[in-house]
């Protein structure tokens, strides 16, 4: 069962190419009623999730059960007082929680905000704050618990942490109170253009913003998965993300159920690519995403050496793919990979789409929601060629879906991104003669690395914590492995000895004080920072002038 259908007008070319897609939903459209209530309804037994580990666990869930679960959940957060326009924080990782979690969430017209464990608790306090969260779920396999409840006993809106399949002090017991919970729920009052979701995102001149979306978002999804990743009816999708970042949005959950896909998730700890191109194989997985990193250890380990029979599409954003590798991977499979583009404030904005001819390492062309041009400083739109800011324009006559609707809290930061009517990625790009993309860099100097979004600011404030800094830049600079990794290069007071063991110090210094993907992979102390005349220090100059 496809329900997308039920919430589009598409026009297609005499090859069935796609042309133009606009969305059309009711008012009161809301994800958990209309598409997993309405698949639980019409096509019960089909699967939604098959969900396995590397201890060999297995669950898998129909849409019948998502359905009747997501009932439940809602019915006990109901319990706790959450409800309409209440924010709550969603850490669980991999966890088979989550997929029943989101949609109760979204029948309550409460706000969700998935994060990754991998935060600390200064990254949870600093959400709970800026967020003005009210309750936290989370995963039972780390610390994460024993942090929320260290959080909720500090002045703070936190007041309620459920706990998964563990128990604690201070915690509710969630997968108790779901098992005894009530199935039935009557349809909460939501509209389509009310706020659903939030994703703190990473930037380079403060702390992460705040990304706020609303239930039209999950619609957006749908030309991400149906034309980009190709996911069809009754197939295995595989992305590689966990739950706390935007791409489990793009590929884990909205476009897929729509386009009645199940989704596929391993809930690793380590990534190891034989394990997962085994899974790939074992569970015959249809359409798999994953940055490029991902493609990178798996032509390593040879994707010819395993029964990829049943993978029908490839796919990738998050970093710029290189040639080598698309090469590579069809050399080994036989498959072109589809690269994308977008942002966690947006659904897919450039791709190359299904029926279209790849140019290895283009992002390709924009996808029918959104009219894109490249930009000068000036905000003037430049020819084929000419490298500028990629930037979203008004499209006349028709609404603007699967964008976000603000920056929670920072009114002024959502003015600025949208001036004159026009958002402005910050990333650059330059269109060629054919109408395809192709990726420049960030205009603020956001660093990507192994599929994360690092802000530069967020590792320099831990660094300037660490005595005798006097200043300090963080840069993404090139690597084979992660894409981009992460530099420090770090100016001390007068008299500090400048050595490997001072390096090393520092180093690990900030690096405990960190979550894993922000850690420092290079530091280089100097006597002085290239600088403006305005005294900014000049990071390109630092880039260019970089050796690891």
């Amino acid at each position: 069962m496809q329900l997308y259908k039920n919430f589009v007008n598409e026009t297609f070319d005499e090859n069935g190419n796609l042309l133009s897609l606009e969305l059309d939903f009711p008012e009161n459209y809301n994800f958990g009623y209309d598409v997993v209530d309405k698949m639980a309804q019409l096509a019960p037994d089909d699967t939604a999730v098959v969900w396995t580990n590397p201890d060999k666990e297995e669950k898998i869930f129909t849409f019948s059960d998502i359905s009747r679960l997501s009932n439940k959940a809602a019915n006990v957060f109901k319990a706790h007082g959450i409800g309409k326009g209440d924010k709550v924080l969603v850490i669980l990782k991999r966890n088979y929680e989550y997929w029943y979690v989101a949609p109760a969430l979204h029948k309550l017209g409460a706000i969700i905000i998935p994060a990754t464990h991998l935060l600390t608790q200064s990254d949870i306090s600093y959400r709970i704050k800026v967020g003005e969260i009210k309750a936290a779920v989370c995963t039972p396999d780390d610390n994460t618990a024993e942090d929320l409840v260290a959080v909720a006993s500090q002045p703070n809106t936190l007041e309620t942490v459920f706990l998964c399949r563990r128990k604690l002090f201070g915690t509710v017991d969630f997968t108790a109170e779901v098992e005894a919970a009530d199935d039935r729920l009557e349809r909460v009052d939501t509209k389509a253009d009310e706020p659903v979701m939030i994703y703190f995102t990473s930037g380079t001149t403060g702390y992460p913003k705040a990304v706020e979306h609303n239930h039209s978002y999950s619609l957006g999804h749908i030309v991400t998965a149906k034309y980009w990743q190709c996911v069809k009816e009754k197939g295995l999708h595989l992305t590689v993300a966990e739950t706390g970042w935007a791409k489990a949005s793009w590929g884990k959950i909205y476009g897929q159920w729509l386009c009645g896909c199940a989704v596929m998730v391993y809930d690793f700890e380590k990534f190891s690519p034989g394990k997962l191109l085994r899974i790939m194989e074992k569970y015959k997985v249809t359409s798999f995403c994953a940055p490029p990193t991902v493609y990178r250890y798996f032509i390593k380990r040879g994707m010819d050496k395993y029964d990829l029979s049943s993978l029908e599409h490839i796919s990738t954003a998050g970093e710029a793919l290189n040639i080598e590798v698309f090469d590579k991977v069809y050399e080994q499979t036989g498959l072109r990979i589809m690269e994308g583009f977008g942002q966690t404030e947006s659904t897919l904005m450039l791709a190359n789409l299904k029926g279209s001819t790849p140019k290895p390492g283009s992002m390709g062309k924009p996808t029918p929601l959104y009219d894109i041009h490249i930009v000068d400083s000036e905000g003037k739109q430049v020819g084929p060629n000419e490298t500028g800011e990629i930037c979203v324009f008004p499209r006349e006559g028709k609404k603007q879906y699967g964008i976000f609707m603000s920056y929670y809290g920072d009114k002024k930061l959502y003015e600025n991104v949208w001036r004159g009517g026009i958002y402005h990625t910050g990333d650059t790009a330059y269109r060629d003669e054919d109408g395809y993309y192709w990726y420049v860099g960030r205009a603020d100097d956001l660093i990507k690395t192994r599929g994360f979004r690092v802000g530069p600011f967020e590792v320099e404030n831990v660094i300037m914590q660490y005595p005798n800094v006097l200043e300090c830049a963080v840069i993404g600079v090139p690597d084979k492995d992660r894409g981009q990794a992460i530099k420090a290069i770090v100016k001390l007071a007068d008299g500090v000895q400048h050595d490997k063991t001072t390096e090393n110090e520092i180093k690990t210094f900030c690096n405990k004080r960190m979550a894993s993907y922000k850690w420092i992979q290079y530091l280089e102390i100097v006597d002085e920072f290239p600088k403006t005349i305005s005294g900014k220090i000049k990071r390109n100059t630092l880039r260019e002038n970089s050796s690891n």
